[in-house]
């Protein structure tokens, strides 16, 4: 009985389900007779933007015009598409690798200025970056990139630096070629409401450069998103990061801090409207006004006169020094010119910009400097960073500065990073790997064509837990024919060759005269080798293919050292590797009278320079003083056959941003008699190095050396105890 009321109950649902099905049909077949007799349509469901219906709405065309948030995904990705065409480019694809692959190597093409043409001050220190890089060239022919003379740095209709007609005019250049191996700059783009990420051209198979990169539209491994960045940033150098020690407690007076402009209606409007919730007045400030623009007091809301009165209670730099965490809201644009200052400050960015990929996101851990937040869920913002422990806090500032001095404090840097990235792309075997990019000093100062591997590099010893090793290859720096056996570079040449630690000695014959034969040379225990050094002062820092050692030991020709000495700075510098570890010691100042640097070799307690006469560093320091530093700075250096001593300074500090060491010599050392024919005997070799100083800081764009007053000794050294305990005696004898 039970399953026969089952099945009567099935049978029932059944009847009834299909007798739905048909009258629910027919008067749907009814309700569309009768309206398609009306002419009119069908509307089963209300349309929730019918302002009849729901008058308490916007309407559709306001909500279009309000920057498109309604839109669908679909429909930005057609937007989108109709904008760049060539949307699914890739290295591979889209780039043109064989006009890398000639003997000119990596060189970047800048198309000539047409006559009358503006180009804004943002811009024109772009193009000033890449024509002072190693990689520039005038030869459109020897290019492997190219770059447009005409300025695409604000794409915004309304802007007074916007150019018309991009189309016309980049199609007429005979080496466009739909845009392959093209890089374009943009810091804005689309314009008022929407501020879409229309150009106003069709960049074809180019490279996009770009800052306010959306994630939907960046291209991987292709484009490259930029920081935004304003007119004021500085062209070279730029200010160090203001985390000038590390404090302990690493919390400084306000937890968390914004100052910013407030969007009443628009694109942004809807993060920036909010911030005003999680304002305190005590630990957090967060501060908006609607005081911009010409019309603001016709929009301004209920909420205006409070914000206004309330901003002008804090100083910005003030907050800026004083905070731990600084809010990066995004404004009409992904993008911030909050983002690079937050980073300077040491102020832990905490973003608020879905959908922003952050700049030189193929290369930098931004996980390790920021605090990635999300725009509709603001409220959780300050539960979130009250709940970072000390530790990570410390390392996220120490993360902001190291990032901001290594690619973002100066236009140079940014564009040069822009250009590395590529670099990378077109020779993928021998680039930099993520430890390299974010790892000190920097993605900038490791030429992958030295090495791939972490371990030939000096400043990773430390991470990676070894040592460099235990021998050297002294290179010595001979000026002076060989006309007698008594010459002070015989007499070295035996000093050298008895460290224990001495693996080989390069000759680099810079005379006139041609080197002698190798009999008339003294015998000695380590191989002997006369290279050739084209009579350029600057040769002697030439990567020579014969150093196999990672210690070198400069020398000239008329040093004076002994053995002990020379074992006891090899000891030291094995410590402290990625720095220059030597004798003589020299230093810079400021002259506040002559706006300039100075040079002094006084004898002081202070120095900031060790000279390469006598002195320890590591052999990629060679390389990168062959193909890091401008040619014309090795040009002045033999020009002048003086200062590129200073110039090695200047690199190993502003890779190292620390002093060289001095280590303890005889006091007999600094009183030696100088040669007559010494190159220092002439009045004009120090006025030379004087300008060298400031032709150097000139283009590093800050000065680089450091001072200090650090000396290191042996243990025991001039104790009053027996001379048997002590290792290095002969260092004590006058």
């Amino acid at each position: 009985m039970q399953a026969r009321k089952k099945y009567v109950l099935l049978g029932l649902c059944m009847c009834c389900w299909l007798l739905l099905y048909y009258w629910g049909g027919l008067q749907e077949r009814l309700l569309g007779l009768i309206t398609h007799r009306r002419g009119e349509v069908a509307r089963p469901w209300p349309n929730w933007l019918d302002r009849d219906l729901l008058p308490g709405y916007a309407d559709q065309a306001e909500l279009q015009n309000a920057g498109g948030p309604g839109d669908s995904p679909r429909q930005r990705r057609q937007s989108w598409a109709g904008i760049y065409k060539d949307s699914r480019c890739r290295m591979d694809t889209c780039f043109d690798f064989a006009r890398c692959q000639g003997q000119s190597g990596f060189r970047v093409y800048i198309y000539p200025p047409e006559k009358g043409e503006r180009v804004s001050e943002s811009y024109r220190k772009i193009l000033t970056s890449v024509a002072e890089s190693r990689y520039f060239t005038s030869d459109p022919r020897e290019a492997c990139l190219f770059v447009l003379g005409i300025d695409t740095l604000d794409r915004d209709q309304l802007s007074t630096q916007f150019v018309p007609n991009m189309d016309e005019r980049i199609r007429g250049y005979p080496l466009w070629n739909d845009g392959r191996n093209h890089v374009i700059f943009n810091l804005y783009s689309g314009t008022w409401p929407n501020y879409t990420e229309d150009l106003g051209f069709n960049v074809g198979q180019a490279i996009l450069a770009k800052a306010s990169l959306n994630t939907e539209h960046f291209r991987p491994g292709f484009d490259i998103s930029i920081p935004l960045f304003s007119k004021e940033h500085p062209q070279k150098g730029g200010e160090r990061g203001w985390l000038v020690r590390n404090t302990v407690p690493p919390r400084r007076k306000y937890l968390l801090m914004f100052k910013g402009k407030r969007y009443l209606t628009g694109i942004g409007s809807d993060t920036r409207n909010a911030l005003h919730h999680i304002h305190n007045g005590k630990d957090i400030v967060s501060l908006t006004t609607c005081r911009h623009g010409k019309d603001w007091e016709k929009h301004k809301d209920a909420r205006c006169d409070y914000d206004n009165q309330e901003y002008e209670r804090f100083d910005y730099q003030e907050l800026l020094h004083n905070s731990t965490f600084c809010l990066v809201p995004r404004g009409r644009r992904l993008g911030s010119f909050r983002f690079l200052e937050s980073l300077q400050a040491a102020c832990i960015p905490v973003l608020l910009s879905n959908g922003w990929e952050l700049p030189f996101s193929d290369v930098i851990q931004w996980n390790q400097a920021v605090i990635e937040g999300d725009e509709r869920l603001l409220l959780q913002v300050p539960s979130t960073v009250r709940a970072v422990d000390i530790t990570r806090v410390l390392a996220l500032r120490q993360r902001t500065q190291m990032l901001w001095e290594a690619y973002f404090s100066s236009v140079d840097k940014i564009v040069l990073t822009t250009l590395e990235i590529i670099k990378d792309r077109v020779y993928s075997h021998i680039s930099r790997n993520k430890f390299m990019w974010n790892a000190l000093p920097g993605g900038l100062l490791v030429l992958p064509e030295y090495s791939t591997h972490l371990a030939h590099y000096p400043f990773y010893y430390l991470n990676l837990g070894i040592s460099p090793g235990q021998e050297f290859t002294a290179v010595i720096h001979a000026t002076s024919p060989l006309v007698s056996q008594s010459q002070p570079i015989m007499k070295l040449l035996q000093v050298v060759s008895k460290s224990k630690y001495c693996s080989q000695i390069i000759i680099l014959w810079n005379s006139e005269k041609p080197p002698p034969h190798r009999s008339k040379w003294p015998p000695m225990p380590v191989p002997l080798l006369i290279t050739d050094g084209r009579r350029k002062t600057s040769s002697r820092f030439l990567p020579h293919a014969a150093i196999e050692t990672e210690a070198v030991l400069s020398l000239d020709e008329d040093t004076v050292l002994l053995t002990s000495e020379i074992n006891f700075a090899f000891h030291v510098w094995r410590s402290f590797p990625e720095r220059i570890v030597g004798y003589p010691p020299r230093s810079h100042f400021w002259d506040p009278v002559k706006k300039a640097w100075g040079y002094t070799s006084k004898w002081t307690n202070e120095y900031s320079v060790v000279l390469t006469g006598a002195a320890f560093y590591h052999r990629y320091y060679h390389h990168l003083f062959s193909h890091y530093l401008p040619s014309s700075l090795r040009a002045l250096v033999d020009h002048t056959s003086n200062c590129e001593d200073i110039l090695m300074n200047f690199l190993v500090s502003s890779v190292t941003h620390l002093p060289p060491i001095k280590v303890a010599q005889r006091k007999q050392y600094k009183e030696m008699p100088t040669l007559q024919m010494a190159p220092w005997a002439n009045p004009e070799h120090f006025t030379q190095r004087q300008e060298c100083v400031n032709t150097f800081a000139s283009w590093f764009g800050y000065m680089p050396l450091v001072h200090s007053q650090f000396r290191l000794d042996p243990v025991l050294f001039k104790d009053h105890v027996s001379v048997l305990r002590k290792r290095y005696k002969d260092l004590e004898r006058v």
